[in-house]
């Protein structure tokens, strides 16, 4: 049985520090200067991709600590059925091996992975701090491979966001996405990610509602290194069933030049309106 989880990544993940360089504008040292639409498309792919498996990382220890409890509703899970796990407990600390299978399977978002997920985390679910691990065997998303670590602390407390107690999660990434054209990008940041809603119903993921802050920064195959700033907190809405955030702005600078992307106000879509150089434009980030 799957069950819910934080997404940390997130959301992460829907940060526009993560993008490709391919403008034509350059510097001196032959680095692109101005930031693209496309680098900014090419951003969300890979912002779904972490999304995506943060997810699954949490949906796993989401059901190990609620194995012994019963749904007052229909299950919503996030994983597909095609999806093999293998659960071991080892000197208390449980490992779980996600299988996707060589062929690949299809979330419910529309996203395909194939390989596995190897999460791990502590069997001590009494402790009011617990770190989730995953590690990556050959895995790919929307045929991207990821390689690399990330780990997660979760927490459940108060914050100024919400004043009741509810889970809030703060992700180190350090990950490197190869796409199908054989390009290397690398990610590192910090994220808080706080589930505002949903966090009483672990059976039913579709209500799930989340709020993201932090900053980060990412290396693409020319060198350039982008950076970015959450400054209006994003939102992300599981009901939507998109790796995109429903609301928030994020700033972000490479080179000098820098953008502004506002995801909007809480519309279920892949829109977002770019502000650069004072003009605004609406593109889809999922194009």
């Amino acid at each position: 049985m799957k069950t819910k989880f934080l997404l940390i990544g997130t959301c992460i993940i829907t940060l526009s520090f993560f993008i490709s360089c391919n403008s034509d504008e350059k510097t001196n040292d032959g680095s692109s200067a101005a930031i693209t639409n496309d680098e900014i498309i090419a951003n969300a792919k890979i912002d779904a991709s972490v999304e995506d498996v943060t997810n699954i990382a949490e949906d796993q220890f989401s059901a190990q600590l609620n194995i012994n409890s019963k749904p007052s509703g229909p299950i919503k899970s996030f994983l597909p059925s095609c999806a093999t796990i293998t659960t071991v407990l080892t000197n208390n600390t449980w490992t779980k091996t996600v299988d996707f299978g060589v062929e690949g399977c299809t979330l419910n978002n529309g996203n395909t992975v194939k390989g596995k997920m190897v999460v791990s985390f502590s069997n001590d679910f009494s402790s009011s701090t617990q770190t989730i691990s995953y590690t990556f065997e050959g895995f790919y998303h929307n045929g991207r491979k990821l390689q690399g670590s990330k780990s997660i602390v979760r927490t459940i407390k108060e914050t100024n966001i919400l004043v009741t107690p509810h889970p809030v999660s703060t992700a180190s990434i350090d990950l490197t996405i190869t796409f199908d054209d054989g390009k290397v990008y690398t990610r590192k940041g910090s994220l808080v990610k706080e589930m505002t809603s949903g966090y009483d119903t672990w059976f039913d993921w579709d209500d799930n509602v989340f709020v993201v802050t932090g900053s980060g920064s990412t290396t693409f195959p020319n060198g350039d290194t982008f950076s970015a700033e959450i400054t209006t907190p994003l939102e992300f809405n599981a009901a939507c069933r998109k790796s995109i955030a429903v609301k928030g702005i994020v700033s972000i600078t490479k080179n000098g030049a820098s953008a502004i992307i506002d995801y909007g106000s809480g519309e279920c879509d892949t829109l977002a309106t770019v502000t650069k150089d004072g003009v605004t434009e609406e593109i889809d980030l999922k194009k």
